[in-house]
């Protein structure tokens, strides 16, 4: 490499010794272009994770004292008869829906800042629709695993142990 470097810039002192040699390489020059976009997306990914990590506590909080107040009612549908997959379904099914919610609501004002941020670059190529889908079922996949804890507790439990303490 610094042979073929010396060749050229010998070439060059015999062509126009009146100029400098100054040359680059490509993949540096496409690299610097592309350094604010790089930093962009190490900060969004650090201030995302840390809103995933903030919004699961609080769905956590939420889940255990809401749990909590429901305890009598989870307790009468296991004697009843309710199996821990229908007390986790119904349990899990009102913490979820505003998740759904939320991704419906989020969704178009993504995807016209993605378009509008994409318009920026030459060469786009968008992106598909499916990613919301990927999105969604990863933000339930989390509200899920989040919840699923005091879902699990509240099935298990005893129900005798909680209409006593009722």
């Amino acid at each position: 490499m610094s042979e073929t470097v010396n060749a050229v810039n010998e070439k060059w002192s015999s062509l126009l010794p009146s100029h400098e040699f100054d040359y680059q390489f490509l993949d540096s020059s496409f690299d610097a272009l592309f350094d604010q976009e790089k930093r962009l997306g190490e900060l969004f990914a650090i201030f995302a994770g840390l809103a995933i990590f903030i919004s699961c506590l609080g769905l956590f909080g939420l889940t255990a004292f809401t749990l909590q107040q429901k305890k009598k009612a989870v307790a009468v549908r296991k004697v009843l008869g309710a199996t821990v997959s229908n007390i986790v379904t119904l349990v899990s099914k009102d913490f979820l829906k505003p998740v759904v919610f939320g991704m419906l609501l989020a969704a178009p004002v993504a995807y016209f800042s993605m378009t509008s941020w994409l318009e920026g670059f030459a060469y786009n190529v968008g992106f598909e629709w499916i990613v919301f889908l990927y999105a969604l079922a990863a933000g339930l996949a989390v509200a899920f695993i989040t919840i699923s804890f005091h879902c699990f507790k509240a099935a298990v439990t005893n129900p005798v142990n909680s209409l006593r303490q009722e």
